[in-house]
């Protein structure tokens, strides 16, 4: 799939938001949680990702932008590891002032907890 992230890898609508949060795995980190939830049928279907920024954590546009940089650059690296799943990532009020490096390397490790979590 390389390092792209097409139409196909994101959680579009409102009732894909809605399964995941009713039904999920979660790890958390001191900048994120991460939410996962195992799609029905679709072991060999790419991972799809959500997120939910908050402007309560992070309040100048600039900042949510940044997070959301990181987090889809982060995604699509890994997202062959996170095949037949949907990923939900929130931000914590810490990320806003941690580097792209703290931030990143806090995402590879949630990356690799929620598949080991959803296997169980």
């Amino acid at each position: 799939m390389g390092a792209s992230f097409p139409r196909e890898a994101r959680v579009l609508d409102a009732a894909g938001y809605d399964q995941i949060f009713k039904r999920n795995k979660r790890v958390a980190s001191r900048y994120w949680t991460v939410l996962g939830h195992r799609r029905a049928h679709s072991r060999d279907a790419g991972g799809r990702l959500g997120m939910a920024i908050a402007k309560k954590r992070a309040k100048r546009a600039v900042d949510r932008n940044r997070l959301k940089r990181i987090v889809r650059e982060s995604f699509r690296h890994q997202q062959e590891r996170l095949l037949g799943l949907d990923v939900v990532v929130m931000n914590k009020e810490a990320a806003v002032n941690a580097s792209r490096l703290e931030l990143r390397e806090s995402l590879d490790s949630l990356w690799t907890e929620i598949v080991a979590a959803q296997k169980r």
